[in-house]
């Protein structure tokens, strides 16, 4: 077998049992975009632009909300500035790569797709291939994605109105926030975010998600620094 199709067919298999819970969350979020009156094309770009399943949601719930664009797009690019720290570390492995190898391969990044590909880079560190190993994890993953989303755009079209969707919009924000809870620090900075949301509710532009994002994080970063100076 090809050594490139070889590497991309394991990043793709190796990635599958992290798709587990990608399922439905792709079809909660098909299904709350018709939810909140967008267009089938309206919410299916979302996941074909955006990608990221809690910034998708940001995203739609903003704009449904009356929030203005430029709120909702700078909202998505904060609950996604994780990818800095991503593109970051794996920029060692592959910034020998062509501009347009980076640009699929920074689409293609998610969670899933940095767990499995960051133990792989680290253990194949010399092998010149090892990028198709991210490609095919990270276009199994958007596959799976899109598939998700259109079964969840058909199911919102369909649900009566009156059994609604909107519910599952904080259910699936608390189903993510669970393993957070696990260790102290990130429980500070998730009640810190949670109580600046409430009190900055009636910022101009609906602007309490980005101030209170970016608060909660400064938080986070002095939590860093003060445990790293207790260790030193």
């Amino acid at each position: 077998m090809n050594e490139k199709l070889k590497i991309t067919l394991k990043g793709s298999v190796n990635i599958l049992p992290l798709l587990i819970p990608v399922v439905p969350f792709g079809i909660i979020l098909g299904a709350i975009g018709i939810e909140l009156g967008f267009s089938v094309l309206e919410t299916f770009a979302t996941s074909f632009v955006i990608f990221g399943g809690a910034s998708q949601i940001v995203f739609l719930q903003l704009l449904s909300g009356g929030a203005s664009q430029i709120i909702a797009v700078s909202s998505a690019f904060v609950v996604n500035s994780r990818h800095f720290l991503y593109g970051a570390i794996f920029s060692e492995y592959l910034n020998k790569l062509p501009m347009g190898w980076k640009i699929i391969l920074s689409y293609l990044l998610t969670d899933q797709a940095f767990a499995v590909s960051n133990t792989y880079f680290r253990a194949n560190e010399n092998n010149r291939l090892k990028h198709y190993y991210l490609l095919g994890s990270g276009f199994t993953l958007w596959s799976i994605w899109q598939i998700s989303t259109l079964l969840g755009i058909f199911l919102g079209s369909i649900v009566p109105d009156e059994l609604g969707l909107a519910y599952t919009i904080p259910l699936t924000f608390i189903a993510l926030l669970v393993n957070y809870f696990r260790k102290f620090d990130h429980l500070i900075v998730i009640l810190v975010s949670g109580i600046l949301s409430l009190v900055l509710f009636n910022a101009p532009l609906k602007s309490y998600i980005i101030l209170s994002s970016l608060i909660a994080l400064f938080v986070g970063f002095l939590i860093i620094k003060f445990k790293k100076g207790n260790n030193s």
